[in-house]
């Protein structure tokens, strides 16, 4: 049952590994690609193992459940900690090229290290305590990473993050609280049993832990953090924020409202259903709006988010399924995007689409890629989007929400716009520089390999959906209490 845990040691290690090696940058890149080796193999180990048995089930010092602290492995977990694992690979690999990197001081790694050990501690935390405690462990290593070259711009980008994310923390913190005073458990499924759902008071607390979940995961209307933070960072940590962070608050909800409240009050997911709507259009206006890249598919981020939370709020089976494979989808797609747009600002120096051009005829490989992820979160067939707007918006019309479904084809007809923008920008125009010519590549052998393993996962996601649509609706069934 050490896989359970596995996910967590590893990543801690090679984090502590890296600061006793801080004074040698070549010894510290190493153990960190070889932490972040082993972390992923550990992660394929772990879903196998999971996809065989359900669940894999650690309790720390053997004290008897609902006291000891557990770590209990799903399919939903264990899918999201392989996206981390993937993702930390990605971003160590990312940093051996020259293409928009992060600054390499010596805390980089240990912190990219600690956010991968804080998120996939989220992913498989068994009671609520525990859950807040890596909640706030990942925040506190992507505030590191935020302030990591200490610019002004940097320094006011951490303050923003940081002042919305302390509220949603204030807000878990209390909402935990006043949960083990009305039920006296900690772990989801003692909090299940003791819950009285009945209760007048239940439903204001569940309401509080939604509310601080919404936050974490950039919502309507707490969003504002996540472009206002977003567009300060470096390519490869930038990838990593958006394929993890806002998982942690999606997993959470899915976690409570589609396992341990049952049954949730249907107010909850009405109210949800709607800040789920607002979330997608408020997001892809904001990207309609904004020239910068790193803005554009931040703003989508928020929007991507409402698809998620109208999921969850069809309270179903297949809508929990649809969340989950959406959350994959988005986690590699969207990370791929940033990238991308990494390796267009290598290409030309700018991530305004106002300064650029001329890149369809100089780099024509970057050019499909771009297009390859810009179809995806559009939605296009056969690729992974599309197979996850359709599970979303079949379920809403079976369940008779046709506004929800048609707000969420709407948004991606705006979503289509946006990478419309950028693509004709970037890449069909010509360069406002006459005399421009792409740089000569020195060290981008790493990057286009990152981008091209993100695109290779992205294809196989849609080209081959089968058996992750049976791993995600297992996955959903797995999840007690929820009706067909």
């Amino acid at each position: 049952m050490i896989l359970a845990i596995l996910p967590l040691l590893v990543p801690l290690t090679t984090a502590l590994l890296c600061v006793i090696a801080q004074s040698s940058a070549r010894l510290q890149r190493a153990i960190s690609f070889c932490g972040s080796f082993v972390l992923l193999v550990c992660a394929m180990v772990l879903i196998w193992r999971v996809n065989l048995q359900d669940t894999v089930t650690l309790t720390a010092g053997n004290w008897p459940l609902p006291f000891g602290i557990e770590m209990t492995a799903d399919r939903l977990g264990s899918a999201l900690v392989l996206i981390a694992a993937v993702m930390v690979m990605i971003t160590v690999l990312w940093q051996a090229s020259d293409a928009d990197i992060a600054p390499s001081t010596p805390g980089l790694h240990p912190l990219l290290h600690g956010l991968a050990a804080g998120a996939c501690a989220a992913f498989l935390a068994a009671d609520l305590f525990n859950l807040y405690v890596w909640f706030e462990v990942a925040l506190i290593c992507s505030l590191g990473l935020l302030v990591q070259g200490g610019a002004l711009r940097q320094l006011d980008a951490a303050l923003k993050y940081f002042a919305m994310n302390l509220i949603g923390t204030l807000l878990l913190l209390t909402a935990v609280a006043l949960l083990y005073a009305a039920t006296g458990q900690l772990n989801f499924t003692a909090i299940g049993a003791a819950a009285r759902l009945d209760t007048p008071l239940m439903l204001p607390l569940i309401g509080l832990l939604v509310l601080a979940f919404l936050i974490k995961a950039a919502s309507f209307p707490f969003f504002a953090w996540l472009p206002a933070s977003y567009h300060t960072l470096p390519g490869p940590v930038l990838a990593l924020f958006s394929a993890l962070l806002s998982k942690i608050g999606i997993c959470a909800l899915i976690r409570t409202l589609g396992s341990t409240f049952q049954p949730t009050p249907e107010l909850l997911f009405t109210m949800l259903g709607w800040i789920a709507l607002l979330s997608m259009l408020s997001g892809v206006l904001g990207a309609a709006y904004h020239w910068d890249m790193r803005r554009i598919l931040a703003f989508h981020s928020i929007s991507q988010i409402g698809y998620m939370l109208l999921a969850i709020a069809l309270a179903s089976r297949a809508g929990n399924a649809a969340a989950i494979f959406f959350a994959l989808h988005h986690s590699l797609v969207k990370a791929g995007l940033f990238l991308a747009a990494a390796l267009i600002y290598r290409q030309t120096g700018h991530y305004d689409l106002r300064r650029i051009g001329g890149l369809y005829t100089a780099k024509p490989f970057l050019a499909v890629l771009f297009l390859l992820f810009a179809l995806a979160l559009v939605g296009i067939p056969p690729l992974s989007g599309f197979w996850g707007k359709y599970l979303i918006v079949s379920e809403s019309l079976i369940q008779g929400e046709y506004l929800w479904a048609g707000v969420a084809l709407f948004v991606g007809a705006l979503t289509f716009y946006s990478m419309l923008k950028i693509w004709l920008e970037a890449f069909w125009k010509p360069h406002p520089d006459h005399n421009w010519q792409p740089p000569v590549a020195t060290r981008l052998t790493p990057a286009y390999a990152s981008v091209g393993i993100l695109a290779l996962l992205t294809l196989w996601m849609g080209l081959f959906p089968e058996q992750i649509v049976i791993f995600v609706t297992n996955a959903a069934i797995s999840l007690r209490g929820v009706s067909p």
